[in-house]
């Protein structure tokens, strides 16, 4: 048995599977990881796009205090300014209206919130859906997915 000619087979063989191993095997390997980190990146981007949203609303939320809160101090402005003429009348007319204006802001401004975070919820819900289907690469049936966004959504209140 020669040594060298064992060590020449041996090396024909290695770069005969290491051939055999990047023209074949390694392209499907490395376009499955590219598949799956753009996935990944989707899947990040939507989460950021939602978070966006979220930072979004609070934002209106916050101006539409503001406004709330100048348009009150203005209604009072004017009840100060009327004062002179017809003080009981114009005090009671201005609370009562700054108090409406308020109320009405404040329940808008609920009402928007509970808005937002019902969308949101629902974004989550079909995010996690989507994604576990994805995961499990199996289909999920309309009544399956129907049943489980209504138990995320309420796993989320």
């Amino acid at each position: 048995m020669n040594l060298n000619a064992t060590f020449i087979a041996q090396m024909v063989v290695f770069f005969i599977l290491a051939w055999f191993t990047m023209k074949f095997v390694w392209p499907p390997l490395m376009k499955a990881l590219d598949d799956r980190a753009k996935k990944i990146a989707a899947g990040l981007a939507a989460a950021d796009k939602g978070n966006a949203s979220l930072k979004d609303a609070e934002v209106r939320i916050r101006q539409l205090e503001a406004d709330a809160r100048a348009k009150a101090q203005e209604i009072l402005a004017v009840a100060d300014k009327r004062h002179a003429a017809v003080v009981e009348e114009a005090k009671s007319a201005a609370k009562a209206e700054s108090d409406r204006l308020i109320a009405a802001a404040k329940a808008e401004i609920d009402s928007e919130i509970q808005r937002a975070k019902d969308a949101l919820r629902d974004q989550v819900a079909q995010l996690a859906v989507a994604g576990a289907e994805k995961i499990l690469r199996r289909e999920v049936n309309a009544q399956a997915h129907a049943d489980l966004l209504g138990q995320l959504r309420q796993d989320l209140r």
